[in-house]
């Protein structure tokens, strides 16, 4: 329900909405308590994007727009990408969420990047890259007569850069790294995040073109290309290399894959160069030094007595393309390249969120070829009437400077505002605020299991399937814990055929139905549309090469896929499967568990942990057998760390003693976090307990333990800020409790 005040319309917010603006967006006096309530936010962000019309008509009625902006953001018809509402109005004024920086070869535009890259980090951006000019792993560097060391090794550098980074202290770095798939390191470069403690702060995708794929389809070689000298590298069977991408996404869900050809198929400026890289999501292709800021319209919201309202939807078109081309003009950016680049070709990208809601709202199942066809329909309405708004806009206030020679100088001849117009984007953290489902993503879950930072387990159920069956009228508590122990309803007898084929779930349907959906948004957005094709733990590598397949059959720029449990154990999940887990762990265990008795004598090593709470000795003894004990000693005697630390090396000595091997006790304890962490880079320390994990890995390492070198718990599953909800969409992962975003 809408509310009334003298601001306008009254935001109405859920809990995780209020907790995710409390902790992210609003303002914060000294004490860190909120000084703004989500009113005066929206209010703060309506005002400042308004004010830019003074800058086109010196009688504009400021007021009047900052009131649509305003309304239309706080009764969740529309949003702005995360740094507009954060940072508009206030001291550091960064609004865009999207860059690309070239990377050229040599040391000097390598560490240019990196410097730039650590700007736009700290100014709350992510970052994109292509890595494809760098010379390959030991060609030759001319200048010192030495060889050089490759694409993956500088990667690292900035993924160091961007661990130091806090962005403004309410959003991490987030980059994407891409290689072109005829680059020599191609195959080293598909494999560098199978250790998955390495580049966290990447996500990778291979560069695909249409020889290559033309390739894959008749079984050829293909020619690998030095970039240093354009020169033929030797040469690769092309549906091996993409079988190697595709065994290494089945295994944890990266690389993904983007057509590089059907990015610059649709550059609208292709004389100013091709485009090489996309954001972290893999949804905002741009060239060198571009910016895009982004805002999506919230579907959900435009459904009226089961119908779609059109002429409020065009209306909200409108004004949010207003809305994005003012955000140019407000914009702060952190380089001067970027600022004259982004203003000579003026890119937004409005997308959408609450898709699966308004499936819902209409009674079509997200798996239909209903919805596959309204899907195509709404976002060619979408992009049809944000064009026509772009082009009043340049009727108005003249084309974008880059124009003359562009794809719309020859083809259109009205002066058109934008470049770019349309992007789908994973929308992440407004989606919680707005209360909607995220993008174009079908529902993750129709009820779910949140674990809480306390450990205690919630139950959530989504507020529209809980509205209906109340409705319908066989609502019961017996009910709704049933659906929390399934998730899905999909075969539950108890609820009406025609309500379990709306609520489908990510896992009801099946990953084909993943990509015709995101292939129906592609047909009519200007630029990429992110999406997670969700596939079953039980999936096999030729599933997942299928999808792939499909994925440039149908005309997708690019495909993210996500096995379930593929990476590390996942919070979000049912009640009913967890406890099974339970059981069944704790069986096996009362079978084999016996417990080693401890001699009077055992030989030990200890290793001195920097920690954020000083000093800790872990000190590691083995019996005849292996690992047997661990003490912990901090340098600080007594307090809250130090009993900590001594209760964590007494569980880990039992859980030794009992069987237990060693990388178990380092997949727990690594990566949890504390409100202390410590050093930076390979050095960092998280937490006394992430300590003690990193003491373990030294020994073993040190004593020549052979070992899976497990990553941290948290990685892709439990959020690392809450242990809330973490969901797998558009290549990323994001909490629906505190916001976090592993993609910023």
């Amino acid at each position: 329900m809408k509310k009334e005040n003298h601001v306008g319309i009254e935001p109405v917010l859920s809990k995780n909405a209020i907790t995710v603006l409390e902790k992210r967006y609003l303002k914060r006096g000294a004490d860190g308590k909120p000084t703004e309530t989500p009113a005066d936010m929206f209010r703060r962000v309506a005002d400042t994007i308004a004010v830019q019309d003074s800058k086109f008509d010196k009688k504009a009625n400021v007021k009047a727009v900052s009131d649509i902006f305003y309304n239309m953001m706080a009764s969740f018809e529309f949003l702005p990408n995360s740094p507009t509402l954060m940072n508009a109005g206030r001291e550091l004024g960064q609004l865009s969420a999207c860059f690309v920086l070239p990377v050229g070869d040599s040391m000097e535009e390598i560490f240019d990047a990196v410097k730039y890259t650590a700007l736009i980090h700290k100014s709350g951006g992510g970052t994109g890259f292509s890595f494809s000019r760098l010379r390959p792993a030991n060609d030759v560097v001319s200048s010192t007569t030495g060889i050089s060391s490759g694409p993956i090794s500088f990667m690292r550098v900035f993924d160091i850069a961007t661990e130091t980074i806090k962005q403004g202290g309410t959003r991490r770095g987030a980059n994407m790294g891409i290689l072109r798939v005829d680059h020599p390191d191609i195959i080293d470069f598909i494999m560098c995040k199978a250790d998955q403690r390495q580049l966290n702060n990447f996500n990778i995708s291979v560069g695909l073109t249409e020889k290559f794929m033309q390739a894959v389809e008749r079984d050829e070689d293909y020619d690998l290309v030095n970039p240093r000298n354009g020169r033929p590298a030797g040469s690769l069977n092309a549906r091996k290399v993409f079988q190697r991408i595709v065994k290494q996404a089945w295994e944890n869900g990266e690389p993904g894959i983007i057509f590089l050809d059907r990015l610059n198929r649709d550059n609208p400026t292709p004389l100013l160069g091709e485009i090489e890289s996309t954001n972290p999501c893999g949804e905002q292709p741009l060239l060198p030094y571009e910016s895009c800021n982004l805002g999506s319209l919230n579907l959900g919201k435009f459904v009226k007595n089961g119908a779609i309202e059109w002429k409020q939807l065009k209306e909200t078109i409108i004004n949010s393309v207003h809305f994005l081309d003012n955000v140019i003009e407000a914009n702060n950016y952190p380089l001067s390249q970027i600022h004259d680049v982004t203003h000579s070709n003026r890119k937004i990208g409005l997308g959408v969120m609450g898709w699966a809601d308004m499936l819902i709202l209409l009674g079509i199942p997200y798996n239909s070829p209903e919805g596959i066809k309204l899907g195509k329909k709404v976002m060619k309405f979408i992009n049809d009437e944000g064009h026509l708004a772009s082009e009043e806009l340049g009727r108005i206030r003249g084309a974008f400077p880059n124009f003359k020679g562009s794809v719309f100088d020859r083809k259109n001849p009205r002066p058109i505002r934008n470049a770019t117009v349309t992007t789908i984007a994973p929308t992440g953290t407004i989606s919680i605020i707005a209360n909607a489902s995220s993008g174009v993503e079908p529902l993750f879950a129709v009820s779910y299991i949140r674990t809480v930072m306390d450990r205690n387990v919630l139950v959530e159920v989504n507020p529209i399937f809980e509205k209906i069956v109340k409705e319908r009228g066989f609502y019961s508590d017996e009910l709704m814990k049933r659906i929390a122990e399934h998730g899905t309803v999909h075969d539950m007898e108890e609820v009406p055929e025609d309500i379990r084929s709306i609520f489908v779930t990510a896992h009801d349907i099946t990953p084909d139905d993943h990509i015709h959906m995101q292939a129906a948004f592609q047909a009519y957005t200007d630029n990429a549309v992110s999406k997670t094709v969700n596939f079953p733990n039980s999936a096999t590598i030729d599933d997942v090469e299928k999808v792939y397949m499909l994925a440039y059959q149908a005309g997708c720029k690019g495909v993210t896929i996500y096995r379930d449990g593929s990476r590390d154990e996942q919070v979000l999940s049912t009640a009913k499967k967890e406890e099974e887990k339970r059981e069944s762990a704790v069986a096996e265990e009362e079978k084999k568990v016996v417990k080693r008795e401890r001699p009077k004598a055992l030989k030990g090593w200890t290793y001195q942990m920097q920690t954020g709470c000083g000093p800790l000795y872990v000190t590691i003894n083995e019996d005849k057998n292996g690992l047997f004990e661990l003490f912990t000693t901090m340098g600080k005697a007594g307090g809250c760390a130090a009993s900590q630390s001594e209760a964590i090396g007494r569980m880990v000595s039992l859980a030794w003693r009992s069987g237990v091997q060693a990388r178990q006790v380092i997949k727990q304890l690594l990566g949890i976090s504390c409100h202390c962490p410590s050093g930076f880079g390979d050095n960092r320390v998280l937490s006394c307990a992430d300590a003690v994990a990193k003491a373990i890995q030294a020994h073993l390492l040190e004593k020549g333990y052979d070992i899976d070198r497990e990553p941290a718990t948290h990685e892709r599953g439990a959020c690392p800020e809450c242990g809330g909800i973490v969901e797998h969409e558009g290549g990323c992962s994001v909490c629906h409790v505190c916001g976090y975003s592993e993609c910023a």
